[in-house]
């Protein structure tokens, strides 16, 4: 991995991380879902009009519309859907933390439901992945933490898995800016039904607000997805998927530094043990994919 994909890898954790400082930061002014719908839509047709202006095609494949479908309901409405409504009783540091076992739930339901096999070293990243955040758990619950708060991210993470099995379909046939727009427009459909059912639209007009809103809009919103697919396009989906490691460390930083949010001892150890487990189960696919590589040259 050279040093330009190392720098994209290390970019895309930080702003995939930073997203739920922004979005704490949104909660706290406007009503979770509206601001949600907002942003997908605006989001979607910047997407959608850079991908025209680039000559991608409307013409996606079966697989891709599909895909496409399921990664804008499950991903968009569902995943940030549940953590921008968690969010106004849950830290951004825990509901990053949260978020940040995807790589083991990709992982455990590939074992579960898919039947791939799995290296010792990526069960016992299982393991110790999923031991850090009940360490981290039982320290935040014992500090009054919103558990229907802490139950809406997982539902959300849990969403956030079928969308990540679901876009193995979604790279294929080209046109991934064309992609990337419709889901966000498909999420923000999706949500603006809810919005209007279940909120009042009032909002305090700040500029953190105007700041929060512009950022989680560009930078989480279009950046980290372009500079992800990029990344995927130059090392693979194993290697670029390494770097989802950091992402605990980066939620948790981010979060105290911006919102001056408090981080323990266990919290530190927990996110240690997490970021290692994630690591482990990387790189025992990295190995499996590579074994499995030479096997069919050998062939």
């Amino acid at each position: 991995m050279d040093i330009r994909a190392i720098l994209m890898g290390v970019a895309f954790a930080a702003m995939w991380s930073s997203a739920f400082t922004s979005a704490r930061i949104i909660v706290a002014e406007a009503p979770p879902i509206y601001a949600l719908a907002l942003r997908f839509l605006l989001s979607g047709a910047i997407a959608v009009g850079l991908a025209a202006w680039l000559g991608q095609s409307w013409r996606l494949t079966a697989s891709q519309w599909r895909a496409t479908l399921v990664f804008g309901i499950c991903q968009n409405a569902l995943y940030l859907g549940l953590n921008f409504v968690a969010m106004q009783t849950v830290e951004a540091s825990l509901a990053a933390i949260i978020a940040s076992t995807l790589p083991l739930l990709v992982a455990l339901a590939g074992l579960l439901f898919f039947g791939e096999r799995q290296r010792l070293m990526s069960v016992a990243g299982l393991v110790a992945g999923f031991a850090g955040v009940a360490l981290i758990m039982g320290s935040r619950f014992g500090g009054g933490v919103d558990g229907f708060g802490i139950l809406l991210c997982i539902g959300g993470v849990i969403a956030l898995t079928v969308a990540t099995l679901a876009l193995r379909n979604a790279s294929s046939g080209g046109n991934l800016l064309m992609v990337v727009g419709l889901q966000m427009l498909v999420g923000s459909a999706a949500l603006w039904p809810f919005a209007i059912l279940l909120e009042v639209p009032v909002v305090t007009i700040s500029g953190p607000l105007i700041a929060a809103f512009a950022y989680t809009t560009l930078v989480p919103g279009l950046a980290a997805t372009l500079v992800w697919f990029m990344l995927v396009g130059r090392v693979g989906a194993v290697r670029a998927a390494a770097f989802h490691f950091l992402n605990p460390f980066f939620g948790v930083a981010i979060a105290a530094l911006l919102l001056g949010e408090t981080f323990g001892i266990l919290d530190a150890v927990g996110v240690t043990i997490i970021g290692l487990g994630i690591l482990a189960v990387q790189l025992s696919r990295k190995s499996y994919a590579n074994s499995s590589e030479k096997t069919h040259r050998r062939v």
